[in-house]
């Protein structure tokens, strides 16, 4: 990939191993809730989407803002509350320190902004990007909107960006921005899923990048 600028990466299941904390704190708000259960992959299915769209998704016959309100709240007690430790994949932080000086990093994540800004703040991550966007300020992926915040704020050219995704929410907005989509085959999503979306590389392991943009990791 020649003159790319920016990079961009989701969060939970491409740079944190997060699914199973997701999916725990779903089970907890649905049982609170006294709704119908949902299989674990239909709850690993929505990861990356916003709350609403995970909801609409999985709920579709109770949609008002009360109901969603309630959700949330009871997830959010779960996933604050009860949090477990936050994990990286292994090599994620390696990958992001050896880009870092090459490339301007930023995030496109599910995560509310309460969410974003405390596991960057636990993983010392915060300085390492230098824009965000979260599912509750702009639309959920895979409405390209929140790719197009973020190149704007830094003024940068949609193809000289790569979106990092592990769903295919992911790489479908990529396609919808006009950035260049990479999958990761290590998420939620599988292959087959991701390959849909035409990504212009698919990455087996996070500490596999840098190689593939030609810059050395020095250990």
């Amino acid at each position: 990939m020649k003159d790319i600028e920016l990079i961009i990466f989701d969060w939970d299941g491409t740079l944190m191993d997060s699914a199973k904390h997701i999916v725990s704190c779903l089970k907890g708000a649905i049982k609170t809730m006294g709704l119908e259960d949902r299989h674990e992959s239909e709850l690993k299915n929505i990861i990356g989407l916003g709350m609403r769209e995970a909801l609409l998704a999985l709920y579709p016959d109770e949609q008002s803002n009360e109901f969603s309100d309630k959700f949330s709240a009871a997830y959010r007690e779960f996933y604050f509350v009860n949090e477990a430790p936050q994990v990286m994949f292994s090599g994620a932080h390696e990958t992001l320190k050896a880009l870092r000086p090459h490339f301007r990093l930023a995030i496109a994540t599910g995560k509310s902004r309460r969410g974003l800004d405390l596991v960057l703040k636990e993983t010392g991550l915060n300085s390492f990007f230098h824009e965000s966007r979260c599912s509750d300020e702009t639309q959920s992926k895979p409405h390209p909107q929140m790719l197009e915040e973020i190149l704007s704020s830094l003024r940068i050219d949609a193809d000289k960006a790569i979106m990092i995704g592990d769903t295919e929410y992911d790489l479908e907005m990529a396609n919808l921005a006009g950035v260049h989509p990479v999958g990761v085959t290590y998420g939620v999503h599988d292959v087959s899923r991701l390959n849909k979306h035409n990504p212009v590389h698919m990455l087996d392991k996070i500490e596999d990048l840098p190689s593939w943009l030609n810059i050395t990791i020095n250990v």
